[in-house]
């Protein structure tokens, strides 16, 4: 019985100090984004119908635009760009999405933001893990950065209104491009 307890202990020493050994945050710094090669049915479904339901609220307001935030030339495809400036694209673009969605609205429209709100904050986070794991003092390319430029610019420049129309009416723009990030050099 003396032996068994005395194995016990030894098990429980091991284990305490392995875990010491390798922090919980350590573990948990992983970059999977796997999960958004292939955006499942109803998360689409939900963000199509958000969108609409936006489209429909749209037609009462005013909301016109300067500059095309999500009109690019060829040669800043996501596609075209490395892995990191994908990630780093998307990112921006996520957390721009995001904050135009947190928006106060009406209630109906309130509520249907709710699920896409809540996944586009998990890709956020997953993509912010990826980031920290495989690039973590990545620098822009030069067309990356102009592009992240052109998102500042009309952050200051366009009218809330403006801002939050081009993050809903693109926000399957933003999706195919979280979806080439994910694809990683798999993406054409």
């Amino acid at each position: 019985m003396l032996r068994l307890n005395f194995i016990l202990l030894i098990v429980l020493l091991l284990g305490a100090s392995l875990g010491d050994a390798f922090p919980s945050d350590a573990l948990k710094k992983t970059c999977s984004l796997s999960k958004y090669q292939f955006i499942v049915p109803h998360e689409l479904k939900a963000m199509q119908k958000m969108k609409k339901e936006f489209k429909d609220l749209m037609l009462l307001s005013d909301r016109r635009c300067h500059t095309n935030l999500f009109h690019r030339r060829k040669s800043l495809a996501p596609a075209e760009l490395s892995v990191p400036d994908r990630l780093m694209l998307v990112e921006a673009e996520l957390d721009f999405a995001i904050t135009m969605l947190e928006l106060p609205a009406p209630t109906r429209f309130a509520e249907m933001r709710q699920r896409p709100l809540a996944f586009l904050t998990q890709a956020q986070e997953d993509l912010r893990d990826c980031m920290a794991v495989e690039a973590p003092s990545h620098q822009p390319s030069r067309k990356l950065r102009q592009q992240l430029q052109k998102l500042e610019t009309a952050r200051k420049t366009e009218t809330t209104g403006c801002l939050e129309a081009s993050a809903i009416l693109h926000l399957f723009q933003i999706l195919n491009n979280l979806q080439c990030a994910a694809l990683r050099d798999e993406c054409s």
